[in-house]
């Protein structure tokens, strides 16, 4: 079978490695992928359209895993026929209207920070985050390649990123989630997406002692889980 991996916003290709490594042993074709604005291809005018960019990119791949916003674009693959499968880790499927504002605001101070401060404070305060306050449990390491990659990205791209495919762009999905074609991963100790992922109503599988991110805190356990929902 052929997947394709999506990373987080502000992420690479490169953060799947761990969890690749661990699913080595299987017969499975693992293709990790760049999303617009990280990588070669630069960020669409639409959200729309950034799914298209990512659709040619994944031709005949048979299932999508997608990380954060790589889930939100997994979700929007499916729920548009792009895509048969997806398994989706840490996601929002969506907001209602009332709720794009505050959001939209919210992507805009990040977007401006990135453009007026430059990546290194970027990916400093991005981190500070008490959503990815877990992530203390991982090896300095590979906190530190993390790090690395994302501070060299580009950042008027990421900015474009935040505003194009950002929470307050993506359209509603919570409607396409249907059991037979979606499946849920979500780090026990984040709460609030183990509620969300709880609300959503597809199989959910929580990984131990895991926040936010299972691909920088637990990659073999989600290599592991990842292969059982396949």
């Amino acid at each position: 079978m052929r997947i394709a991996l999506l990373h987080g916003f502000a992420g690479s290709p490169a953060d799947w490695d761990d969890t690749i490594a661990a699913w080595a042993v299987r017969d499975d074709q693992l293709v990790a992928v760049a999303l617009p604005g990280h990588g070669e291809v630069p960020v669409c005018d639409t959200w729309d359209g950034n799914l298209a960019e990512v659709a040619r990119a994944l031709s005949g791949c048979e299932l999508v895993v997608g990380y954060s916003l790589g889930a939100r674009i997994a979700l929007g693959l499916v729920a548009t026929g792009r895509a048969p499968r997806a398994i989706l880790i840490s996601v929002n499927p969506g907001i209602s209207d009332a709720e794009r504002a505050a959001r939209r605001a919210s992507d805009a101070v990040w977007a401006t920070l990135l453009r007026e401060r430059g990546i290194e404070a970027f990916a400093s305060a991005w981190q500070g985050q008490p959503l990815f306050a877990t992530q203390a449990r991982a090896s300095d390491e590979r906190r530190a390649a993390r790090r690395d990659r994302r501070i060299r990205l580009d950042p008027e791209q990421l900015a474009r990123s935040l505003e194009v495919v950002g929470l307050a762009e993506m359209p509603d999905y919570r409607g396409a989630v249907t059991p037979d074609r979606i499946a849920l991963v979500a780090g026990a100790d984040d709460a609030k997406y183990v509620a969300i992922a709880r609300a959503m109503g597809a199989p959910l599988e929580l990984i131990a002692d895991c926040g936010h991110d299972p691909t920088l805190e637990r990659p073999q356990a989600l290599a592991e889980a990842l292969h059982r929902f396949r």
